[in-house]
């Protein structure tokens, strides 16, 4: 609806040039015009592209690199980023870390969302695996046997064979939100195996998803998974 005459609705918000020419990079960028690996046009061929002054490209230029499309190194011409789904979810890392801290059901919840992803990548992985990568999941689990009584370490292999699991998806979305998922519980599943001493539990654990896995056993490996991620849960809150 048309504001009343004289209202605020009726003016004309004039522009930032720097968002401006922010929109016209982000056209160059989806148009292919700046592909990833590309070097950045100057400062003087952009101010002289768009008739604007040096600081109106500065700032758009920075606003592109702290949204993670290009890179700005000193005394080197920026450069466009690669741009995928691991890069989206990285430049989210410092916010989830902060929703995760700002409210005690936040963790619940993305510990939540986290066993009902990895119960469906569970499902592929029957489907897909091979003999070559239920042979890299056993060793996993071998690995992280060895260093039973290190929980960085532990949990950096703990990491490694969910993130085997989701790679058997063949998804970059999929295997990138795991990525980022894992990442930031990581802070907290280290806390966690280290006060629960539940070491053996998850080997034996991880051991039966792949046991359930080579037998092509849909039911039994999404359920093993779900009791494993809740009794992980579970184990945590009592903790808490």
């Amino acid at each position: 609806m048309i504001g009343a005459p004289g209202s605020n609705d009726d003016k004309i918000v004039r522009r930032k040039l720097s968002d401006q020419v922010l929109e016209r990079l982000h056209d160059m960028i989806r148009s292919h015009e700046l592909k990833p690996g590309d070097y950045m046009p100057s400062e003087r061929a952009l101010m002289d592209r768009f008739g604007v002054g040096r600081p109106a490209v500065r700032e758009a230029l920075q606003s592109l690199h702290n949204n993670g499309l290009i890179t700005i190194s000193h005394g080197e011409r920026s450069r466009v980023n690669e741009i995928n789904p691991a890069t989206v979810l990285h430049q989210s890392d410092e916010l989830a870390r902060l929703v995760l801290s700002s409210a005690p059901g936040n963790l619940d919840h993305l510990k939540h969302a986290r066993q009902m992803f990895e119960m469906g990548m569970v499902r592929v992985a029957v489907e897909k695996a091979t003999a070559e990568d239920i042979a890299e999941l056993r060793e996993l689990v071998e690995r992280q046997r060895e260093e039973l009584g290190n929980a960085t370490a532990f949990i950096s292999i703990d990491m490694a064979f969910h993130r085997k699991l989701a790679s058997l998806c063949d998804n970059p979305i999929i295997l990138s939100v795991s990525d980022a998922m894992l990442g930031w519980l990581f802070e907290y599943h280290v806390s966690l195996l280290h006060r629960s001493g539940s070491e053996e539990i998850t080997l034996l654990e991880h051991a039966k998803i792949v046991d359930h896995i080579e037998a092509r056993d849909t039911a039994a490996a999404i359920e093993e998974m779900r009791r494993h991620l809740e009794r992980s849960r579970v184990a945590f809150e009592r903790q808490g």
